[in-house]
């Protein structure tokens, strides 16, 4: 036997027992399943029926059950990590808070009946090995087996288990050093305590429930302190990240309702309405018209559908809501210092059709605004669809490509908003605000340079296409365009920036940059911007996958460089993340006349009617500027491996169900397969 596994002793007297340790720590065998309980160290153990003890449901933090009873029991009745109130699991007996809850037939066990038997059958044989051991001193040394048994020697059936820890805490009847027991010198750190008790009868049902109360608590109590729970009594010991940590658990979005001073009037206005067209259509039912009884029915029918129709036209209106979100909290949780980044990837799309009709400068505005996010970089990939087929949207993308590799690294250096070059500089205001670097003006002015030579090239390319040779157009090795036919050409992928090279100035990586055009062939039918968003979702899932996806139009840039991070506030909330299907972000236009007299900016759709869809069951859809979860319109995720099956889908981009044609044949077209890149074709 080993006498490094410690010396057990006491007093009557003092009604304490101390354990000296050995100069090794024996650290118990984890359990097979790898659990171990987070606050004891103890195996987590398994149900009856074999299956693996979870306190908890919603985070499944690992607690063994004698430390969910007593959390339950003597604690605040929470998780220690998602701060869920425990649910009652059967074999546990019921406490104050519990539900009623009729399916679970577990009587004994709600009531203590079955530890009332195992303490009194369990008595006579505790009440021997105590005393023998308190009395007679006879200590036992060796590795304790899983069970609780010593390897030759009596077991000690009633000691409670033993903390282990990182610390120990001075404790009176402590043994001084000198205090050997003939096997060795112990130093004074390596003493710890087993948990010290009153000693009632011995035997009794006192007995054994103060025992476990107190051996309970204290293993809680040591635990809690260590998580920084309770605080130590010097203020400099004190973990300055428990702060932080409690900040980190806090929900990541709130609902901001609206003052009732700005609704109730409105509100007021239309109970008043709605009384007042009742007494009108109560007036026109009640007095009809004999002498044109055709003409007086179908105004009743119309004027009864105009009231229903503004009844439906008022219900977004009655409870508006706004949303608040806290990126500090986001950052906390899923971007901890010195730890890679735990925030999700996502697949950003732009598209675009003509580039005569939709100037590639305004294109390559919405390119780099998307380039230039406050993200990290290697989960943001951008996809832009050129469903023209274009070599004008080809080379343009080419040129915004080099332009971004300046243009990323001077937004991010001084935090400037917006970050799409052209409307940054155009803006009257005083761009000076805030800035204290000294080489900011200097910066400034030579990027404005190299943003309006950038527009140069542009322009260039723009009047070179308005020309097109009879031929076709030619590519620079010689071989001519594929998209020279917009009606049938094959589809064509290319990557300008990415993780293979996509350097920017100081030698920092860039997001991904993307140019697809899906191939098109005559006679099928390829759908429009809902086809080139399906061709988009393709490509992606086989290039990055990345689970959420941001659609925008060539026209709509970026203006919040934060407003990713406030989709993730919902997206990858812990508690009501996975219920949102996408977030849809409100459009804002600029060059609009002060006065807006034609209503251009939808203030009424995106501030009060979106709103209040929000507040009864979610904002609609409006074509761009929206964050989907891929696998709301997959229904499933995709899979990973070479082969991929063919999916049918529906035509529209936002509605992946599924459907059926006559022929089996697929709606819409064969993503990559095998390593041939080629891009996708609506049917």
């Amino acid at each position: 036997m080993e006498a490094g596994a410690g010396l057990v002793a006491g007093s009557h007297n003092r009604n304490e027992l101390v354990l000296i340790r050995g100069h090794e720590d024996h650290k118990p065998a984890r359990a097979l399943s790898g659990q171990v309980c987070e606050i004891c160290g103890d195996e987590v153990g398994r149900t009856v029926a074999g299956d693996l003890f979870v306190a908890c449901n919603e985070c499944g933090f690992p607690v063994c059950r004698p430390c969910y009873e007593y959390e339950r029991r003597e604690g605040t009745q929470n998780c220690p990590q998602c701060k869920t109130r425990y649910k009652r699991l059967k074999g546990s007996p019921r406490v104050e808070g519990d539900e009623d809850e009729e399916d679970i037939d577990d009587l004994e066990h709600e009531f203590n009946i079955d530890d009332d038997k195992q303490l009194q059958q369990h008595g006579a044989l505790q009440n021997s090995h105590i005393t023998e051991a308190m009395l007679h001193g006879r200590m036992s040394y060796g590795r304790a087996s899983e069970d609780g048994g010593e390897g030759n020697t009596t077991p000690m059936v009633g000691i409670p288990p033993i903390i282990t820890g990182n610390r120990s805490m001075p404790v009176s009847g402590e043994f001084p050093m000198s205090a050997g027991h003939g096997h060795g010198d112990f130093s004074s750190s390596l003493h710890k305590r087993i948990h010290p008790y009153p000693i009632s009868e011995p035997g009794s049902a006192k007995w054994g429930d103060e025992k476990k109360e107190v051996s309970w608590k204290e293993r809680m109590d040591d635990w809690k302190s260590k998580q920084g729970v309770y605080g130590a009594a010097d203020p400099d010991d004190m973990d300055a990240d428990v702060p932080l940590n409690d900040e980190a658990r806090q929900p990541l979005s709130r609902k901001v309702s609206i003052a009732s001073s700005k609704v109730n009037p409105y509100r007021m206005v239309i109970i008043l309405r709605l009384f007042v067209l009742c007494v009108f259509l109560r007036y026109r039912i009640l007095n009809p018209v004999p002498e044109a009884i055709p003409l007086w029915l179908t105004s009743i029918v119309c004027e009864i559908w105009f009231a229903v129709s503004w009844i439906l036209d008022q219900f977004p209106k009655w409870y508006p809501i706004d949303r608040e979100t806290y990126l500090d909290r986001l950052s906390l949780r899923y971007e901890r210092e010195g730890e890679p980044s735990m925030l999700s990837p996502v697949d950003l799309f732009v598209s675009t059709v003509d580039p005569l009709k939709e100037p590639p400068l305004v294109t390559a505005n919405t390119v780099l605004s998307i380039l230039a996010v406050d993200y990290p970089v290697d989960k943001v990939s951008c996809y832009v669809s050129d469903d023209g087929a274009s070599m004008l949207s080809f080379e343009s993308l080419s040129e915004t490509a080099e332009f971004a590799r300046k243009w990323v690294p001077f937004c991010k250096k001084f935090s400037i908003e917006p970050r799409a070059p052209e409307f940054y500089f155009s803006r009257k205001v005083d761009y000076l605000k805030d800035k204290v670097q000294p080489t900011f003006v200097q910066e400034r002015r030579a990027m404005k340079r190299e943003y309006e030579e950038f527009k140069v090239r542009i322009n260039a390319l723009v009047s070179k296409a308005q020309k097109v040779p009879d031929e076709g157009w030619i590519m620079k090795d010689g071989t001519p365009w594929p998209g020279n036919n917009t009606r049938d050409h094959p589809g064509m992928i290319q990557v300008f920036l990415g993780h293979s090279g996509g350097l920017d100035t100081e030698g920092n990586e860039l997001p991904r940059l993307v140019y697809v055009s899906r191939e098109k062939r005559p006679g099928f039918q390829h759908h429009k911007k809902a086809g080139a968003m399906n061709a988009l979702i393709r490509v992606s899932a086989v290039l990055t996958n990345a689970p959420f996806m941001l659609n925008l139009d060539c026209d709509h840039y970026i203006n919040n460089s934060k407003a990713i991070r406030e989709s993730m506030c919902f997206l990858m909330d812990p508690q009501v993340g996975r219920k949102v299907c996408y977030v849809q972000f409100p459009q804002r236009f600029d060059g609009i006349d002060a006065h807006d007299r034609y209503a251009n900016r939808n203030t009424v759709f995106f501030d009060i009617n979106m709103k209040g869809l929000d507040g009864i069951q979610g904002p609609v859809y409006v074509g761009t500027g929206c964050v989907f979860r891929r696998q709301a319109l997959y229904g499933y995720n995709p899979p990973s491996g070479p082969k991929r099956p063919k999916m049918v889908t529906c035509d529209c981009c936002p509605c992946f169900g599924r459907k059926k044609r006559k022929g089996g044949k697929d709606g819409l077209p064969e993503g990559v397969a095998d390593g041939e890149w080629t891009a996708t074709r609506s049917r």
